[in-house]
């Protein structure tokens, strides 16, 4: 890890850019059956101290105790100015009406705009095959990014706390679904749920047209 962030800060000096934040992207909730997909962001400054918050890695790998122990964390964070984040949460029904890769590229592009960002100065590094909007020139997607850079873990984590914290909240309204315990993806008794009572609206109906 300690090599490849030499590496970038060489780039940096070659091309001589001072980069003053770093930012993080990713996304939770592409697979489930429903529920809105995740876009989470994280905004650091470069050089960021992450012994400030433990424990940072892929969402998938932090236990869920610990996840929403971040989470909390990272509020405090923001709200003392030390760091910065957007998690924007898009609905199923754009999933099905344009799909999940623009409506994903869509979430990115709103966090983005709530967020106050020097396209010059900011270096952002992207989960998978994500992008950022194309007026931030220095943007990097990396498979597995969650695993390899804290910041996208970071984004990674504040996506799907904040989706599962809606899923456990609409399962209340929606109580036939199991929502609180599946969080919308296609278990055996989430399944069984559709066949026997239907969609609900936040079924994404072009992911269950094999169940309906």
């Amino acid at each position: 890890m300690k090599k490849k962030n030499e590496i970038k800060m060489k780039i940096s000096k070659k091309n001589n850019i001072r980069f003053t934040h770093l930012v993080g992207v990713d996304e939770a909730g592409r697979g489930p059956l429903a529920g809105p997909v995740s876009v989470g962001v994280v905004v650091v400054p470069y050089g960021f101290d992450w012994d400030l918050i433990p424990g940072v890695g892929d969402s998938k790998r932090v236990s869920p105790k610990n996840r929403e122990a971040i989470f909390r964390h990272t509020k405090i964070l923001a709200s003392q100015h030390i760091l910065d984040y957007c998690v924007i949460l898009v609905p199923s029904h754009s999933i099905d009406t344009k799909g999940i890769t623009y409506t994903i590229t869509y979430g990115i592009a709103q966090a983005f705009k709530k967020l106050t960002l020097n396209t010059e100065t900011t270096q952002v590094l992207l989960d998978g095959l994500l992008k950022a909007p194309l007026s931030f020139r220095y943007q990097e997607t990396i498979i597995k990014g969650d695993v390899q850079e804290k910041v996208i873990g970071l984004a990674s984590i504040m996506a799907k706390v904040t989706r599962d914290t809606y899923m456990k909240k609409i399962a209340q309204k929606y109580p036939d679904y199991g929502f609180e315990k599946h969080k919308g993806y296609g278990t055996k008794i989430h399944c069984a749920s559709i066949k026997k009572f239907g969609p609900c609206v936040e079924h994404r109906r072009t992911f269950i047209q094999r169940i309906v």
